[in-house]
């Protein structure tokens, strides 16, 4: 509920109709005190009397007005004829506009990311915001959007699929808004190193444990986003240069592994599985109990033991411990037969 902050009654949204609405409850009280005051009139009179004097029907006066009165009552036919028209003009604006639709499709999304879980909040829509957007996507990930840019906000909101945040992605309210608390990771790819170093500060702050990747323009930023609490810290210019010498260099292996990582295919996937999601049955077993092969066909190329070193196509011996990691090659429903047969290893055990 703390996250949810849309209902009916958001002014932001409604404002033109609440000016509105405030005008002319101001002209009901204005006549109604004026009527008592002036021509002594009960609260009731006075409430008929400004009824139809306010919506111009015209009946019978409760009785005859006095000088002061029927100059009081002009004023008061000048003022709310006005008040009407300015309210009218106001909500049927807001009706043929399709404010109301924005209204109600941001409390769609909104609702929609209240509920996310275990998902990643990618701050800023940019071109490295939309291809991160894009790869999370393609591999079933969920995901929300932080952007404050007007023009990219308008077209996120024509991707019906695509929950997003309006606002300053290093203002707390807003992490808190995407839901920092229960995400998973953090993409920050904000243009400025500065607001990217204070995105990464606020982040590690509000969740310690939430995995963070930052982009940096300079150099000399790298070192400032780790120390503030960035796990990575990528450069786009800097891989972007790499990666095109590479495609000169060695164009086939750099294209294989492309198509490996998803760029060329979404049915080819590299995945890392923990020690940690592992079922207890296939804990501190060896690669070969494991027996990944075997039952859903992906390969395991590669192994990170505890302390962080890299082994490539690991002996089948290689037991499975503790804080280590096992990368899993397979196509996508190699990978799902995998994570499906470890899962129903649990629902036995249970």
């Amino acid at each position: 509920m703390g996250r949810l902050r849309y209902t009916l009654f958001n002014f932001k949204y409604f404002r033109k109709v609440y000016i509105a609405l405030l005008l002319l409850l101001t002209i009901m009280l204005v006549g109604v005190t004026g009527f008592m005051f002036i021509e002594g009139y009960t609260i009731t009179e006075a409430i008929y009397m400004t009824v139809i004097t306010v919506s111009t029907v015209g009946f019978n006066e409760v009785r005859p007005l006095s000088p002061e009165g029927r100059m009081f009552t002009a004023i008061l036919i000048i003022f709310s004829f006005s008040t009407f028209v300015y309210a009218l003009t106001s909500i049927s604006n807001y009706i043929l506009d399709g404010e109301y639709k924005i209204y109600f499709k941001d409390l769609r999304i909104n609702k929609t990311v209240s509920k996310l879980s275990k998902h990643t909040i990618i701050c800023g829509y940019g071109r490295n915001g939309k291809q991160s957007a894009h790869e999370l996507k393609s591999h079933r990930r969920k995901y929300v959007i932080i952007e404050q840019d007007k023009e990219l906000v308008e077209s996120l909101r024509q991707e019906h699929d695509i929950p997003f945040v309006e606002g300053d992605a290093t203002l707390e309210v807003h992490l808190e808004k995407a839901g920092i608390l229960t995400a998973k990771a953090l993409i920050t790819t904000l243009p400025k190193d500065a607001d990217n170093l204070f995105v990464v500060l606020t982040a590690r702050e509000m969740n310690p444990n939430l995995l963070i990747i930052s982009r940096a323009s300079k150099d000399n930023s790298d070192k400032k986003l780790r120390r503030a609490g960035a796990n990575n810290v990528i450069m786009p210019d800097k891989i972007g240069g790499a990666h095109m010498a590479s495609l000169v260099i060695k164009p086939n292996v750099i294209e294989f592994m492309d198509y490996i990582m998803g760029q060329g295919s979404n049915s080819i996937n590299l995945e890392e599985i923990t020690f940690e999601n592992l079922p207890d049955e296939l804990k501190n077993k060896s690669i070969r109990e494991l027996g990944i092969r075997d039952k859903s066909g992906a390969n395991i190329i590669g192994f990170r033991t505890p302390e962080g070193e890299y082994i490539i196509n690991p002996s089948p011996d290689t037991i499975i411990m503790p804080q280590a990691k096992i990368f899993v090659l397979g196509t996508q429903d190699q990978i799902d037969s995998f994570r499906s047969f470890a899962t129903q290893q649990i629902l036995l055990k249970k």
